[in-house]
């Protein structure tokens, strides 16, 4: 453990188990380390990492903001040049990243391809933003006046990444923060700290100067608050908990820092007797089971006319029963653990919660303990039938394999049900009245909505972000990812008056 250029199974990943600091991989000042378990098995240890202090923070902001006056002055095509070969790296190794994020975090190697595939989208797409940011030109009211704007970097902004998808999540955040001539602070989430490293690798692999982004790993309850309060970040992009998030907000607003928030959600499907019920149930099925359901976007609540609620719940039920539960890595796995320990523990008091209030599991309900899952973090895929609409299993993020699933008499109920929770991140209908697709995409409360598509659906052109408790500031990915990390600046020149010249 800990071993620097240790011998790997991830092939050309050799990882250092170090933060990385003005161009330097290095130990914390505090010399103290963490360990990461495998989630399959809690008995293996995957690696461990330095638990980082505050001194740590300061001396990577300090870093990133000294890099920052060179790095803002490189050229476009060095910038680009740079992504794109982070891209094609990416690329080339995706199965070593792969079998990295499935250690670490447990899901399905198939799922970690998928996250890796759309982390190199992520990274396509903003680099093309970054090559068509144009300011704007033209004259003035006043005669002999010209003024135009243009599109700055801020500075050093501080990236905040979760777990989940440990690898698409820092691309989509630095991808446009470095296009737009910035510099950053990378902090991993605790359970996956090496594929916080991977990414750093592959920048420094595709030529990114020294200090440009620095890595810091460690307690995120330790470190979040100074990479939001230390006075030379100017912004803060983060993914997490809607809790987090909450405190990040009034830490930044006390200095103006810039937040952008991507948090909780408790995003619905609703199916209308008119749909196709059997895509319906795939797809719920999909939505609430892949990765385990630890995706913000997961569908944890299914709304379902009473008509044809009999019919969902059988399809239902034969798919979550087909389901596997095994270590990522096994190729006849179809669902993997839970991302650790805290994880577990956090999922399995939302069932005690729920069955303390009276909920009826139809399926799962427990911690899954068969031989060969018992020292691992598997949760049984589960379902809690009709529970009152005030209960916590209705209102609260289970951030797990654990669906909700109601029945209502027609479809204004669905669509009051639905927005009827404090989130609003994502959400879906399944039906052919074309009509009603309609009003649902406008009536609901979310950032996205989709129809006839399961509820995490998302492609990189468009805006990824929620309303209410879900979201806060500009929206990533889209044309909103780049901007968030810009300044506009207006600039007016008096034009010499040439009105004799012939």
């Amino acid at each position: 453990m800990g071993a620097v250029g240790a011998a790997s199974p991830y092939g050309s990943f050799r990882l250092k188990h170090r933060n990385h600091i003005d161009g330097q991989w290095c130990d914390s000042v505090s010399a103290r380390r963490f360990v990461v378990h495998d989630p399959a098995d809690l008995r293996e240890v995957c690696h461990d990492y330095p638990l980082s202090t505050l001194e740590d923070v300061d001396r990577a902001v300090c870093g990133a903001h000294d890099a920052f006056a060179r790095w803002r002055r490189q050229t476009l095509a060095e910038r680009v040049g740079i992504l794109r070969r982070s891209a094609q790296i990416i690329r080339d190794r995706r199965d070593d990243i792969a079998r990295l994020i499935t250690r670490e975090n447990g899901k399905l190697l198939s799922e970690s391809l998928v996250e890796i595939d759309a982390a190199a989208l992520e990274l396509d797409y903003q680099i093309g933003e970054g090559e068509r940011q144009f300011g704007h030109i033209g004259d003035c009211y006043r005669a002999g006046i010209l003024g135009y704007s243009r599109r700055e970097p801020l500075g050093v902004v501080s990236v905040i990444v979760p777990w989940n998808f440990p690898f698409n999540v820092p691309w989509r955040k630095l991808a446009p923060a470095l296009m737009a001539g910035n510099t950053a602070i990378l902090k991993p989430a605790s359970q996956t700290p090496a594929v916080g490293e991977a990414v750093v690798q592959i920048l420094i692999e595709a030529g990114l100067p020294a200090g440009v982004v620095q890595f810091v790993t460690g307690s995120g309850g330790e470190l979040s608050r100074a990479l939001v309060a230390h006075p030379l970040v100017r912004a803060v992009t983060f993914t997490g908990s809607t809790e987090v998030g909450r405190t990040i907000a009034e830490t930044a607003s006390r200095r103006f820092t810039r937040t952008q928030l991507e948090m909780g959600g408790k995003n619905p499907m609703v199916v209308l007797a008119d749909s196709d019920l059997e895509l319906a149930a795939h797809d719920a099925a999909v939505g609430a089971f892949s990765c385990a359901g630890q995706w913000c976007t997961a569908t944890s609540r299914l709304i379902v006319e009473e008509s044809v609620a009999d019919t969902v719940m059988e399809s239902l039920l034969r798919l979550t029963g087909a389901l596997r539960l095994g270590p990522g890595c096994q190729p006849d796995s179809t669902m993997g653990p839970v991302a650790g320990e805290a994880q577990l523990h956090s999922i399995l008091k939302h069932i005690v919660r729920a069955k303390e209030q009276k909920a009826r599991f139809v399926a799962g309900g427990e911690r899954a303990g068969a031989i060969g899952l018992e020292h691992g973090c598997f949760i049984a895929p589960s379902i809690v039938e009709n529970p009152s609409p005030d209960l916590d299993i209705s209102t609260t993020e289970v951030f797990g394999p654990v669906l909700a699933v109601y029945r209502v008499p027609r479809y204004e109920d669905a669509l009051r049900l639905a927005n009827a929770v404090p989130y609003g991140l994502s959400s879906s209908i399944y039906t052919r009245d074309l009509d009603k697709a309609v009003h649902f995409a406008e009536h609901s409360e979310v950032g996205l909505t989709h129809v006839n598509l399961h509820s995490a659906y998302k492609e990189p052109q468009h805006s990824f972000g929620g309303v209410k408790e879900s979201g806060f500031g500009l929206p990533e990915a889209g044309s909103t990812g780049i901007r968030f990390f810009q300044d506009d600046k207006a600039i007016y020149i008096r034009k010499r008056n040439f009105a004799s010249v012939t």
